[in-house]
C-alpha cells in the first residue's frame, strides 16, 4: 500500500500512475487532509485556557471541556458512568479530523469563550 499526498504537480502525477498500474480490484481511497499539529496545539491551549477560567464555576480537566465542544459542535461523543458514579467522556478523536473540521472546532470555542467571558492566552 502507497500513500501519496496531493501537494505538488509531481504528487498528482504519481498517483496518476499508480492508479494505472493499479490491479483490477484496487481499492482507491482518498481523504481530506489532517489536522496540523499547530490546530492541535491551539486547541489544547484553548481547552487549557477555559479550564482554567472556570466559566460558569464549571470546573473540568481539558480533556473533559475537549469532549464537551466535540459534543456540542456534533460530533459522536458519548458519556459513560465511572466506577465511582461520576460520568466521564469517551468517543471522538480529534486526531483524526480534517484540517477543516479542526478549524470549524477552535472556530466554535473561540465564540463560546468569547460569549462566556474566558480570556484566551491563545494567539
Amino acid at each position: 500500500m502507497q500513500t501519496v499526498i496531493l501537494d505538488s504537480r509531481y504528487n498528482r502525477d504519481k498517483g496518476h500512475r499508480l492508479i494505472d498500474a493499479a490491479p483490477v480490484g484496487a481499492v482507491l481511497t482518498i481523504k481530506a487532509p489532517g489536522r496540523s499539529l499547530d490546530q492541535n496545539s491551539k486547541l489544547w491551549s484553548m481547552l487549557s485556557d477555559i479550564s482554567r477560567a472556570m466559566p460558569g464555576g464549571r470546573k473540568h480537566p481539558p480533556e473533559v471541556w475537549k469532549e464537551l465542544f466535540c459534543h456540542a459542535c456534533g460530533w459522536a461523543v458519548q458519556f459513560e458512568m465511572g466506577l465511582n458514579g461520576q460520568p466521564f467522556p469517551v468517543g471522538y478523536r480529534t486526531s483524526r479530523m480534517t484540517k477543516a473540521q479542526m478549524a470549524d472546532l477552535i472556530t466554535f470555542i473561540d465564540a463560546w469563550a468569547a460569549e462566556n467571558g474566558v480570556q484566551m492566552e491563545a494567539a
